[in-house]
Order: C-alpha cells, then sequence, then structure tokens
C-alpha cells in the first residue's frame, strides 16, 4: 500500500496565521485545501512535505465577485477567491457571461467527487501543465494575489510559472486571489481532447478575443499538456492583435501554435500527435470565441 511519510498538521482559522504557519515552519510546509493534486502525490512519495497547512476554514478566500477598483475606473475586474471550488466556478452564471471558457474547462475537469472539493488556487499553485485552469487564466490575462509576510503582491500568469510544477510563490507565502480584468466585446473559448472524460488533457486550448468593430484588438492563447509548463503562444496573439478574424488567420494561429509547444511522448500519444492536436485545438478555439465576441457585439 502507498502511504505518505510522516508529516504534522494543523488547520488555520485566517490567512494571517496560515501565513505565520508558513513563516515558523519554512520551508517544509505545504497548504492543502481540496488535496487532490498534492495527496496523490504524498502517497507516491513525489512529495513529502513535513507540515500540512489546512485552510479548509477560510472562508474570506471563497467568493467570485465582480468589482470596480476605484483607482481604475471605468475598468472592472471579477475576482476570484483562492478557495473557490471547481464546482462553483462551474455554476458561476458571472463567469458564463463573462469568460465562458471557465464553464467549458469545467465541465471536463475530472468527476463531481474532485470538482466539488479541488479549489483554483490549488490548481493554480499544483503547476501541473495538464492542468486546464493555467490555460484558461493565462488566456484571460489574468494576474493572481500572493500574500507574504511583507504584503501582498499581484504577479501576472506570463509570469507565475517558474518550471514545472513550480510557481512564483514562494516558501512563506500563499495565493490568495485571481483576478481577471473585464472589458467589452469578450469573447472566449476551451477545448480539450482527453482519452476518457475526466482525464487530464492530451492536449487543451484556451482562447480570449476582444472585438471592437470588427477587429481583434487583443488576444490570448493558451495550451496546456503539450510542454514543461502552460504555454501562452505569444507570437500567434501578435499575429492575430488588429486583424479581422477570418479562417486563414485562425489556421496560421494553428500552425504557429504547434511550432511553439514542446509536447513530449507518453502513454497518451506520440509528439507529432499532440503538435497536430494543439493546432487543430487553437483554430477550434479562436473559432468559437470569436463568436460568441460578435454575439455579445451585436
Amino acid at each position: 500500500m502507498q502511504t505518505p511519510a510522516p508529516f504534522d498538521y494543523e488547520r488555520a482559522t485566517s490567512v494571517e496565521g496560515a501565513l505565520a504557519a508558513l513563516a515558523r515552519v519554512g520551508s517544509g510546509a505545504r497548504i492543502i485545501a481540496g488535496g487532490h493534486s498534492l495527496l496523490p502525490m504524498m502517497k507516491l512519495r513525489l512529495a513529502n512535505p513535513e507540515h500540512l497547512i489546512d485552510i479548509n476554514e477560510l472562508v474570506e478566500l471563497d467568493y467570485i465577485r465582480e468589482v470596480h477598483p476605484p483607482t481604475q475606473p471605468p475598468s472592472h475586474e471579477i475576482r476570484i477567491g483562492a478557495l473557490a471550488r471547481h464546482a462553483e466556478l462551474l455554476k458561476s452564471d458571472l463567469l458564463a457571461e463573462r469568460f465562458p471558457m471557465f464553464r467549458d474547462a469545467e465541465e471536463v475537469i475530472a468527476d463531481p467527487v474532485v470538482r466539488n472539493r479541488g479549489t483554483i488556487g490549488g490548481s493554480l499553485c499544483q503547476a501541473d501543465a495538464a492542468e486546464d485552469l493555467s490555460a484558461v487564466c493565462a488566456a484571460a490575462k489574468a494576474k493572481v494575489v500572493i500574500r507574504g509576510p511583507s504584503g501582498a503582491r499581484v504577479v501576472g500568469m506570463d509570469g507565475f510559472y517558474i518550471g514545472p510544477f513550480t510557481t512564483a510563490v514562494g516558501a512563506d507565502e500563499m495565493l490568495t486571489e485571481v483576478r481577471l480584468p473585464v472589458r467589452p466585446g469578450a469573447g472566449s473559448a476551451h477545448e480539450k481532447v482527453e482519452r476518457r472524460a475526466g482525464d487530464f488533457a492530451i492536449a487543451a486550448v484556451s482562447a480570449a478575443v476582444w472585438i471592437d468593430g470588427g477587429t481583434i484588438v487583443d488576444v490570448g492563447l493558451a495550451l496546456s499538456a503539450v510542454a514543461p509548463t502552460t504555454v501562452i503562444v505569444s507570437r500567434a496573439e501578435e499575429l492575430l492583435r488588429g486583424k479581422a478574424p477570418s479562417e486563414e488567420l485562425f489556421m496560421q494561429a494553428g500552425e504557429i501554435a504547434a511550432e511553439d509547444c514542446s509536447p513530449i511522448p507518453d502513454g497518451r500519444g506520440p509528439v507529432d500527435y499532440k503538435r497536430h492536436l494543439a493546432g487543430v485545438l487553437s483554430k477550434r478555439a479562436l473559432r468559437r470565441a470569436v463568436a460568441r465576441a460578435l454575439h455579445q457585439e451585436a
């Protein structure tokens, strides 16, 4: 039977308490909420934390809301607490209206047991390259709030992932919030191919576009499961900006996505197949995102 190495456990009752515990224990501590990624790794001894800090009681981190920051009028944001569960993201009408790719992704993430317990903060901090929400947040141009002993800092998704299973969150810090900028003319979509329902992706693509007057004024395109980390396809984004959407443009973006990913051969498929999927799914996601944006614009 696979069992974790011995560890200590405590339940935090506040964000400040969790941060104090991280500072006290040091690099041997890990935050746990849903635990669906961390616990299997502990059973396989791939992760061996000395101390687990349970944050399930931190209800102040469980929310999905739209806000209008006073320092950024007239723009506004959707803010998601790190403890928001997958099931809440799936059911959120606010997210479905503003960023429908969240619902696209949540419908194909794991199963109800995992969705009822797993959190957005845990998904992002696990930094698994095959995880769906990392691509969704990267395409949405999200920023995350990271709190530590010296206060809070805001990091874009383009600087959040340092390497496989490694993020910008320090040993004495925790992710507390995800911020999604809300802009007019938005549309988004998530496409995924998996071996069976609820499995990790063979390849997945998130696309978000912002259209004004028939022109793509901004775009986000991100890939899951086809590189050691989530891939932001910046070359394709540059190609799409300032142009009218078209099938030819989507095809060119898909070709770039296939070129700019770096999949490895494994039980889910060979490299050529995964590159092909990255290209095809990029075209599909962009096509659906643009259709949704034009519907909003109309």
